[in-house]
């Protein structure tokens, strides 16, 4: 049995009521396959049947491991590496000036979104690079994803050669211990990282994540719909402190969804931030 437009159509909007994530007709064939792979494991053969099941059953459990098959998971250590430069050798040292003027060792950096855990352990090596004396600062990295598999995968901080083909030569030695064809993540950087199960359209959950400096999202918001684009951001914005920044992917505009942050220019870097 082929999965019809119609029903296609059903499932989207089930996913997008759950998630915020839209996928378009042009999707079709990739959502079909994952819901034929998971109604497989069921002993399903009928589209319908699933969708009545996902859509009544009062175990949450179904809804997940299906997010779990149809979330996006591509990433790799040091991704969009000019991106990174600027917060490190721009932003960030603005940053710290700001807060040790004020004489406050404390940064919370919020990585939305995370998958497997390569852009928010990214982040802590490059703070306990860049830091003046990271041993004494506080520091809180929280990453959050829809998808559990992929969470639980971050935690255990095991990569292979893919994921860390851009980290500079002196980081893999300092930060990774190589076993065979594998790398795991020193201890020191895992510890620095806390991961969570978060849906980003759960408006009760999203009240929770307060007084953030920085907020990495990036490469996530491209599979939401725009209503719900400039839902996540509005939470965001809540989010942040007042002159906290976000940080989108490239092919993601924050001033495309909404004015209520600010740009700002910082050595040649382009970055938005709440006023």
């Amino acid at each position: 049995m082929t999965l019809t437009a119609e029903l296609y159509g059903r499932y989207v909007e089930l996913i997008y009521k759950k998630t915020g994530m839209w996928f378009e007709n042009h999707k079709l064939y990739y959502v079909e396959k994952r819901l034929s792979e998971r109604m497989e494991e069921l002993n399903m053969t009928c589209y319908r049947d699933y969708y009545q099941f996902l859509k009544f059953s009062n175990d949450p459990a179904e809804m997940e491991l299906l997010i779990n098959r149809i979330t996006v998971n591509e990433t790799y250590f040091f991704r969009d590496f000019p991106q990174l430069a600027g917060f490190a050798e721009a932003v960030l040292p603005l940053m710290v000036r700001e807060k040790l003027a004020s004489g406050e060792k404390k940064l919370k950096i919020w990585s939305a979104g995370c998958s497997t855990g390569e852009e928010p352990y990214t982040l802590a090596i490059i703070l306990l690079e860049m830091l003046p004396e990271p041993n004494e600062w506080k520091i809180e990295i929280q990453a959050t994803d829809i998808n559990t598999r992929v969470l639980a995968a971050a935690r255990r901080g095991y990569y292979n050669s893919r994921s860390v083909k851009d980290v500079p030569p002196e980081y893999l030695e300092r930060y990774f211990t190589r076993r065979l064809d594998m790398y795991l993540l020193n201890l020191n950087v895992r510890s620095m990282v806390n991961f969570k199960y978060l849906n980003l359209m759960d408006q009760k959950e999203m009240k929770d994540q307060v007084g953030f400096d920085f907020i990495f999202c990036r490469n996530v918001l491209i599979y939401f719909s725009n209503e719900s684009r400039l839902k996540v951001l509005e939470s965001y914005y809540r989010s942040l402190r007042s002159g906290g920044y976000v940080y989108l992917g490239h092919s993601e505009s924050v001033g495309r969804i909404t004015e209520a942050f600010k740009m700002r220019r910082i050595d040649g870097n382009i970055v938005y931030y709440k006023p």
